[in-house]
């Protein structure tokens, strides 16, 4: 019996690691498409796993997926570099498809997000809650690290990392933001490359074609979460964006359950765009101040869906 339930496992666990490659393979895709990055770009592993992240060995092993394909070639002792074959959406290609774990991803951050997880727990624990293996366990948590809401303790177990758990808390942390992203742009350094500004207009025109809808929580999250830190990094002054960096992990989760209502994210991406023509233009007091109105306004929808942002009883 215990040999069967082995065997049962390890099947398990290989057709688990199949629909993590492809969902890697599926966002890589997206990140070429984002990026327009062009024929022979280095495919690095390690920036990757930082930019998705994933740990290294679920972007190996997609990239080598994405090689059979024909859009990455493998030089050996070199890397990965992208070929000029374009495959079309991660559709085309056959690598959409239902994500188990990034579900249970989610029941995770819900759980903690309700106060049915601990601070601290056990991996033992996590694997009969969710009904992991352990391989499965170490790609969930090595995610949730890098996120910054949880980290190993000494020797045994995991502890989680305080987060927001409340309307008010989500409240303060915008009203910081306020303070902070619209004096971002007006620093005597900042400055956003053209290349950079032309990415993330693609991004948000995107998102406004209806990536809005489609899109899954944490990426759709990320989306926002990258348009802002990049105009604090084009500030050229790193305690804006280390500040910025800090506030948006402990918000992370509440992002998700606001996500239920989708719709203000029309206008946000819309305001976005506006924000990138003002500084395009070299216009930094308007943009400062049409940031000031966008981060405003988020506050303002959020009070709209506010019961879906108070913790459960």
């Amino acid at each position: 019996m215990k040999e069967m339930d082995g065997q049962q496992e390890g099947t398990r666990e290989r057709r688990r690691r199949r629909e993590i490659t492809q969902e890697v393979a599926a966002r890589i895709v997206d990140h070429i498409e984002a990026e327009q990055l062009s024929t022979g770009a280095h495919m690095s592993a390690q920036h990757l796993a930082d930019r998705l992240s994933v740990s290294r060995s679920p972007v190996t092993q997609a990239l080598r997926l994405l090689s059979e394909k024909g859009l990455v070639v493998h030089e050996p002792n070199r890397g990965f570099f992208l070929t000029g074959a374009r495959g079309g959406s991660p559709k085309e290609l056959g690598l959409s498809g239902h994500d188990e774990l990034r579900d249970v991803y989610f029941r995770i951050a819900e759980d903690r997000l309700r106060g049915a997880l601990e601070d601290q727990v056990s991996e033992t624990h996590l694997r009969e809650r969710y009904g992991l293996t352990r391989g499965e366990l170490a790609t969930l948590l090595n995610r949730i690290s890098r996120e910054g809401w949880a980290e190993r303790r000494r020797g045994y177990g995991w502890t989680f990392s305080a987060i927001l758990t409340t309307p008010e808390a989500l409240d303060q942390t915008y009203r910081l933001r306020m303070a902070l992203e619209p004096n971002a742009l007006l620093e005597p350094s900042f400055h956003l490359p053209r290349r950079e500004a032309a990415k993330w207009r693609r991004v948000e025109e995107r998102l406004l074609a209806g990536e809005i809808d489609t899109l899954s929580a944490d990426e759709l999250h990320d989306k926002g979460v990258d348009f802002h830190e990049a105009l604090a990094t084009a500030s050229g002054n790193p305690f804006f964006l280390e500040a910025l960096k800090r506030v948006n992990r402990v918000r992370r989760l509440l992002s998700y359950r606001s996500m239920i209502d989708r719709s203000r994210y029309y206008s946000q991406a819309a305001q976005h765009l506006e924000i990138l023509d003002l500084v395009e233009r070299g216009r930094q007091e308007e943009a400062a101040e049409a940031m000031r109105v966008h981060l405003q306004s988020v506050v303002n929808n959020l009070k709209k869906i506010r019961r879906l942002l108070e913790p459960e009883a």
